[in-house]
């Protein structure tokens, strides 16, 4: 069942539900009020007959005669009202029948005691009046000399006439009900199309969505429940946009990475292979094997050195390394690092310059934090040629802070996002032109520092160079960051 459907019923079913027992208490006080009005106007008829009927001294017998109660009767009975009337000795003197009408001994001693008793229908079960061709209801009031019962009059009238306002009540409930399903049907149609319009917005939204479409954005008004479900649709959209993105940038780096590494170790491999074959076949002379074995060893170097880096992030990503950390100052190891990059940076016709504080209380494991300037220093080599790099450090509360900044090439935005991301690089025309890495010394870098506690940043701009920040944390002070994060 369609869902407009299923709350007009809802709404038909409370409307229904709440008229019938509004109807139901309705009712049952009705039919309460006539049958006791009733009660108290034949009441009030039995007991001024019963002042008229004046006892005889001598015998106690009622001096109403026949005639007057005929009189009587035919005025009552305009107004629907019927009269019986028994002695003392429970025999019916009015009307006169040929057959002996008594009271049953239960009801006609209830009624010596002078109690009266009310009957709602003598068709009813245990009636204390026998059953007659229409249904009546009435009184059995006693008259009563002191504590002498003088006779006994039952004032009825039928059911039917009694019941005519409830029989209204009805029918007037009926047409409210009638009136009210029509009225609810038009205002229930109307809200539920309103309530289903929006779900089924939502729906054709949801189906783009599953269709690849993740610029599908809903208008809302933030007033109710399915206004804050299109809010939340909207910010789920954006969030699988921009995981679609991230695994595109994933599956491109991933692609451009088996790329590069195909042809980073297709070379080397060739030209080892294309040694080989020569050796075998006395095809490289006596004088040039020298140089074509150390060929062969570069290379099979440059082979290890992809893998060996390869297994070394795998490792750092997988806590699978033990960082012994100690206290130690970092500017000797900074300007040491000068003199070993100098003759690479050289080749890039680039500067290396180091500046800091006399000392710089590093808390850390010595050869990893060698690990990471290296490869910081190296990035730097590797993106600027004819530049600037800058080492400078200074100390901050509870913490160290390093910079490596150059002048080359720099990243845009979108470049600075995922470099310390694994196999990423900046700029992949160097792997094809030989200056290339393997796109894992920054993710290492990352690793690292992440699990020493300490924090990396990068700033760059195209054209203006890149600079590195690393913090590292005294002992105690670590700022922990999860292996997701």
């Amino acid at each position: 069942m369609k869902l407009i459907y299923q709350n007009m019923l809802g709404f038909l079913l409370i409307i229904v539900t709440t008229i019938s027992i509004i109807g139901y208490s309705e009712i049952g006080y009705a039919r309460n009020q006539a049958y006791m009005q009733n009660y108290q106007r034949m009441e009030s008829y039995a007991n001024s007959l019963g002042e008229l009927a004046e006892t005889d001294e001598k015998n106690g017998t009622a001096l109403l005669n026949d005639n007057f109660l005929n009189q009587l009767e035919f005025v009552l009975r305009g107004d629907d009202v019927h009269l019986r009337i028994f002695n003392d000795q429970n025999m019916q003197i009015y009307p006169r029948v040929n057959a002996k009408v008594q009271l049953s001994d239960k009801i006609f001693s209830t009624l010596k005691n002078g109690q009266e008793i009310r009957i709602q229908n003598n068709h009813a079960e245990h009636s204390p009046i026998g059953s007659t061709k229409d249904a009546y209801t009435g009184v059995l009031v006693p008259w009563m000399n002191g504590k002498n019962l003088v006779g006994v009059a039952w004032i009825s009238s039928k059911v039917t006439h009694v019941e005519r306002p409830i029989y209204m009540s009805k029918r007037n409930l009926l047409r409210a009900l009638l009136v009210t399903v029509a009225v609810g049907l038009i205002l229930s149609f109307i809200i539920s199309y309103y309530s289903t319009k929006r779900i089924k917005r939502l729906s054709r939204a949801t189906q783009k969505v599953a269709l690849g479409n993740f610029n599908v954005q809903i208008a809302h008004k933030d007033s109710d429940e399915i206004d804050q479900l299109a809010e939340n649709f909207n910010k789920m959209v954006k969030a699988l946009k921009q995981s679609n993105e991230e695994v595109r940038a994933q599956e491109n780096r991933r692609d451009q990475f088996m790329a590069d590494a195909a042809h980073e170790m297709r070379t080397p491999l060739t030209t080892i292979n294309g040694i080989l074959e020569g050796l075998q076949y006395d095809a490289i002379s006596e004088e040039s094997k020298p140089k074509s074995i150390d060929l062969m060893q570069r290379e099979t170097k440059r082979l290890v050195r992809l893998v060996n880096k390869n297994l070394d992030y795998e490792k750092i990503r997988n806590n699978q390394i033990m960082l012994i950390k100690t206290d130690f100052d970092a500017m000797p190891i900074l300007r040491d690092l000068k003199s070993q990059l100098k003759q690479n940076a050289g080749k890039a016709n680039d500067e290396i310059s180091v500046t800091g504080p006399e000392k710089l209380p590093i808390y850390a494991d010595r050869d990893r934090f060698t690990q990471v300037m290296v490869n910081l220093v190296q990035n730097a080599i590797q993106f600027t040629h004819d530049g600037q790099i800058e080492i400078s450090g200074k100390r901050l509360e509870h913490a160290s802070e390093i910079f490596v900044k150059d002048n080359g090439i720099g990243m845009s935005k979108d470049q600075t996002k995922y470099i310390f991301e694994r196999f990423f690089k900046a700029d992949p025309s160097r792997a094809r032109m030989g200056t290339g890495e393997s796109g894992l010394g920054l993710a290492i870098v990352s690793s690292l520092i992440k699990q020493h506690g300490g924090k990396v940043k990068v700033d760059s701009e195209p054209g203006k160079g890149s600079t590195f920040t690393i913090i590292f944390y005294d002992k105690g002070y670590e700022q922990f960051i999860s292996k997701d994060q």
